[in-house]
């Protein structure tokens, strides 16, 4: 069968009524526009040895230039800069195992940050699916990561609420009627940009949606020393505590839009402090969200 009698058979059952189908991903669709008014944008995805970015290394990466414009619709997708990188002790096997890469894939291979860098330079925004995990090891192996503004399609997209029942890539791809080979860095990349240009049922495309979010100013607001009586009321109120050691404070903390801030610090100072303080408050812009600098 050629690819028009399977498409037209793929109809078919769709239109009984009793089948879904999904088709796998050959291309990311794109539409129509004005190139030379489109900002460019870079979709990263990295595999690494582990989730830890202060011991565990990058052994693969895939960097995928796309334009957009304003309107967020996906207009163009470029050549990718995609290679291996040697860690410097063996995969674990559980790593292997989910992304099909070995020891013999990577032996011999490096990635060159300076290649990296004039690569991202003219991106206008980074985008990744879980943008605090690739950020952390993109910027520890290639200082020119820290100055570039980074949006996240996992966390920066309400998916729940635009009827999706899980935020994995694969959950997404599934649910917008394709599918792909997964944990590999430039499958990942593809699958996401087609996820992101596509409408969303609010009708605009979730590129937009998530560039919207990126865009916004939020304030992080610490809460140091807060009460242990109070951490009920700090966790049932949205705030997270932070554990590790590192430049940010072992303490509670939240993030508020920059419209609520001064409502925020008045609850602290009603509710959990009983006193007039200054908590540690942080502006949080693209530049900095999702960074473990933070």
């Amino acid at each position: 069968m050629d690819d028009d009698e399977l498409e037209s058979l793929a109809a078919r059952l769709e239109a009984s009524g009793r089948y879904r189908v999904l088709r796998r991903l050959d291309r990311v669709e794109v539409s129509e526009g004005d190139l030379a008014a489109a900002r460019l944008g870079v979709y990263l995805d990295l595999e690494t040895t582990g989730l830890d970015a202060t011991r565990d290394e990058i052994i693969e990466a895939a960097l995928v230039p796309f334009r957009y414009d304003e309107a967020g619709r996906l207009l163009e997708v470029g050549e990718p800069f995609c290679g291996f990188r040697e860690p410097s002790r063996p995969i674990p096997p559980e790593v292997t195992r989910l992304t099909g890469i070995t020891d013999e894939m990577v032996a011999g291979h490096t990635l060159d940050p300076d290649a990296l860098a004039r690569f991202i330079a003219p991106a206008a925004v980074i985008v990744a699916h879980n943008a605090g995990f690739d950020r952390a090891f993109a910027e520890r192996y290639c200082q020119a990561f820290q100055a570039k503004p980074w949006a996240c399609s996992l966390s920066q997209v309400d998916w729940k609420a635009q009827g999706f029942e899980g935020a994995k890539l694969t959950y997404l791809a599934a649910q917008s009627g394709f599918f792909y080979t997964g944990h590999r860095a430039r499958h990942d990349c593809e699958a996401a940009l087609q996820i992101l240009g596509r409408p969303l049922p609010s009708g605009e495309t979730a590129l937009a949606a998530m560039l919207a979010q990126a865009r916004r100013t939020t304030w992080r607001i610490w809460a140091e020393h807060a009460p242990f009586a109070m951490k009920d009321a700090l966790k049932a109120r949205g705030y997270r505590w932070n554990g590790e050691a590192g430049t940010a404070p072992r303490a509670w903390w939240i993030e508020v839009d920059a419209e609520a801030r001064d409502a925020e610090v008045a609850y602290l100072q009603a509710e959990i402090y009983q006193a007039s303080i200054e908590p540690l408050m942080r502006r949080v812009t693209a530049y900095e969200r999702f960074s473990d600098r933070l």
